[in-house]
């Protein structure tokens, strides 16, 4: 009998906490209603106005981002093109390839999606045998190399997939995560849980290029296959 007392007690202090709940989400409900049947038709024209113009501001600035390449996966030719991209937009994330490396393809294919979906950034490819300059410049020595940058500066690197799941597997979801880690595209998701499969979260310590050590060829591969 006194089990079944403790139940029913504890049931009692569940049902009323769920009706102070639901109280309270009524009285703020209730609250918002009024707030908009007090609002006048003044008031309500300037409400309608303002979103107008905020619409209005983001067509302008996304056809302006169309007029300037955004929105495709874009090849540029040398470096001349390299500097005049980069003066015209905030935010570039430039890959620097090479043909016969396996894993530049697998990133063109991510990076291209991204390219449609994050029309506030430019994305270009550009091959580094056609700017070496560029590259001794920007230090690019692994291929590949995503050179992330903000306002015509270099702000970070994306260097083989290490940073990715350090796996060929990665998900678009994951390359986007870690261009968000960089602020070089605008990320609605957690930057504190990378979306790794079946991996083990490390937060957002990247591996820096400065830190990496090439010897050899003139390009380092981060591919097996080259």
């Amino acid at each position: 009998m006194e089990g079944n007392g403790s139940v029913d007690m504890f049931s009692e202090v569940l049902e009323n906490q769920f009706l102070q709940a639901a109280k309270l989400v009524e009285n703020h409900l209730d609250s918002e209603i009024q707030k908009l049947d007090q609002i006048g038709e003044d008031e309500l024209e300037l409400l309608k106005e303002k979103r107008l113009a905020a619409l209005r501001k983001a067509q302008q600035q996304k056809q302006e981002w169309l007029s300037k390449g955004h929105g495709e996966y874009r090849e540029i030719s040398n470096e001349r093109d390299f500097f005049q991209e980069v003066k015209e937009s905030e935010k570039v994330v430039c890959h620097f390839y090479r043909d016969t490396t396996f894993r530049c393809k697998i990133l063109d294919r991510h990076l291209a999606i991204l390219a449609k979906k994050h029309l506030e950034t430019k994305f270009l490819k550009l091959n580094v045998e056609k700017a070496p300059f560029l590259c001794e410049r920007l230090r690019i020595k692994v291929i590949p190399t995503l050179a992330l940058l903000r306002d015509g500066k270099t702000q970070d690197y994306v260097v083989g997939f290490t940073d990715l799941g350090n796996t060929d597997d990665f998900t678009t979801e994951t390359l986007e995560w870690r261009l968000g880690c960089s602020d070089v595209i605008n990320y609605s998701g957690n930057l504190m849980e990378p979306p790794f499969q079946s991996q083990k979260k490390f937060g957002t310590n990247f591996t820096k290029l400065e830190k990496k050590t090439i010897r050899g060829k003139k390009y380092d591969s981060d591919s097996d296959d080259d």
